[in-house]
């Protein structure tokens, strides 16, 4: 059974930074893709970015030059650290590794 944790939400001024983590447990992590997504109130879950295991990353358009997407396989861990935030980036932000989810840390971007 996997099993993932997410960290490191809160509110911030926009402008602001923020670092999530995921902690995964219930196998090992360094042969899939692992991947950030956040459903803002009232909206669909959206895709934020994700990291392949072969290394390669790719985000999303809102994501692009602002967020940065980490793993580190030893720890079983991945991040999200964020900087320049908007409060459009309000959200829960959910940490998904192949079928299984968080359960989700909450960011709000006010001031």
């Amino acid at each position: 059974q996997v099993q993932l944790v997410e960290s490191g939400g809160g509110l911030v001024q926009p402008g602001g930074s923020l670092r999530l983590s995921c902690a995964a447990a219930g196998r090992t992590f360094s042969d899939v893709n692992m991947g950030w997504y956040r459903q803002a109130p009232g909206k669909g879950r959206e895709f934020v970015a994700i990291s392949g295991y072969l290394g390669t990353t790719l985000s999303s358009d809102s994501a692009k030059g602002r967020f940065t997407i980490s793993r580190d396989s030893a720890t079983n861990t991945l991040d999200l650290q964020m900087n320049n935030l908007k409060p459009e980036d309000t959200a829960i932000y959910y940490c998904s590794i192949l079928k299984y989810w968080g359960q989700g840390t909450k960011i709000t971007v006010s001031s």
